[in-house]
């Protein structure tokens, strides 16, 4: 029996597998795991390729076949996955080193950003973004992808990771501080 050739849309899986894997890491922080998720997403399109009907792109659409994939990776492996306290640099206030007025504003204004939305549809912008969030801790990393990209809420979050709420909020502020500072050298000051 002769082998059938890939179907148009069966091509076009493929050719995202690289950035879900990219993802799925970001996420996940372990290769099997993520290998798995984007494996079981790309099987779950497969089994039902009419559900995708084109109001959206097929990555996007496959990004939210895989956000429940890690989601379910997570609560499934929550006891494997070893949140390490991390280097003492992780838990330095990174105000410590910004200048702030008596009546607690900055003393230097943040630097322009010009219009937020127009830049978070670019490429660029993402992929600066991405190179950012792989440079925070990996506590942090992790803890805010679960909140701003997989849009898990913080119950959640705490109820599966054994945080407390403080703690959480603690560490998402920090994160986003980081991502705030890596964003402003490697994008905004770069234009």
């Amino acid at each position: 029996m002769p082998a059938a050739h890939p179907t148009a849309f069966e091509t076009e899986l493929v050719a995202q597998r690289s950035y879900l894997m990219r993802f799925a890491r970001l996420q996940l922080r372990n290769d099997a795991w993520a290998e798995d998720a984007v494996s079981e997403t790309l099987l779950a399109a497969l089994a039902k390729p009419l559900a995708f009907e084109a109001r959206s792109q097929l990555k996007t659409w496959l990004v939210g076949i895989l956000k429940h994939k890690i989601i379910d990776a997570i609560r499934q492996r929550q006891r494997e996955v070893a949140l390490d306290s991390g280097s003492d640099d992780d838990n330095a206030d990174p105000l410590e080193h910004m200048a702030f007025k008596a009546d607690g504003h900055f003393a230097e204004k943040p630097a322009d950003w010009g219009n937020p939305e127009q830049e978070l549809k670019s490429r660029q912008f993402m992929a600066v973004m991405d190179a950012c969030t792989q440079k925070l801790p990996p506590v942090q990393g992790r803890l805010f992808l679960m909140r701003e990209w997989l849009e898990m809420s913080s119950e959640d979050i705490c109820k599966e990771l054994a945080l407390t709420p403080t703690n959480l909020y603690v560490q998402l502020h920090r994160a986003r501080l980081r991502l705030r500072e890596c964003l402003e050298l490697h994008w905004f000051a770069a234009r």
